[in-house]
């Protein structure tokens, strides 16, 4: 049986630097099921959402119901500061694993950043890192086929493990992938599949573990 990654599960206002976790503890804590949304694209903003546990994702999707995931987030990751200029919600988010946030307003941010004006410094590098990920997933849709898309999710998500193979943190189906890359669910099965056959890759309880370092082509 392979090693499996243990310990208790992360407490997300831990992880937050000093200045950002005494504004998640004015927040007020909810708690969400698996399959609640907490945001609609285009919805008014406002609100910022530390996440103490779970798992988020954000997403857009298309009237016919196809979707392209922009990233999983959880503990000590926030959402929702794009939107505090007052502007429209820039994606979905909905819960993939059940979840608690701690919810903050924008008028009780901005008293936190009056007394603590660091904060905003701390903000804006986030919403840089936000926009520069924006532009590399852009980058590279356009520039990269679906394997070579699929193999950099891979290797950014993957962690090391004790026994030299790297295993993703939470299980991931190919439909999932397949909404992180920008392609159909078939062609991320076949190109999994190959990865398989080939001893690259190997599915541990649902978790997809990379035994090796992946090829550049497929």
């Amino acid at each position: 049986m392979p090693p499996t990654p243990s310990g208790p599960e992360e407490d997300g206002l831990a992880l937050l630097s000093p200045a950002l976790r005494s504004v998640a503890e004015r927040g007020v804590e909810r708690r969400y099921r698996r399959g609640s949304i907490l945001m609609h694209e285009g919805d008014p903003g406002g609100t910022l959402y530390f996440i103490v546990r779970g798992r988020l994702r954000a997403y857009s999707a298309r009237q016919d119901g196809q979707e392209f995931t922009f990233g999983l987030y959880g503990p000590g990751e926030y959402m929702g500061e794009l939107s505090l200029d007052g502007g429209e919600r820039s994606a979905s988010v909905i819960v993939e694993q059940a979840a608690t946030c701690r919810i903050v307003t924008r008028q009780t941010l901005e008293q936190c950043i009056a007394a603590r004006p660091e904060l905003a410094f701390e903000l804006l590098t986030k919403v840089i890192h936000r926009a520069r990920s924006l532009s590399a997933r852009a980058r590279d849709l356009a520039l990269s086929d679906a394997y070579g898309r699929l193999v950099l999710l891979l290797c950014e998500q993957a962690l090391p493990q004790a026994d030299g193979t790297r295993w993703l943190p939470a299980p991931l189906t190919q439909e999932q992938l397949a909404r992180q890359v920008g392609c159909s669910r078939t062609m991320v099965t076949k190109l999994l599949g190959d990865l398989v056959k080939g001893g690259y890759l190997r599915q541990d309880q649902k978790r997809w573990r990379v035994l090796r370092a992946l090829p550049p082509k497929w």
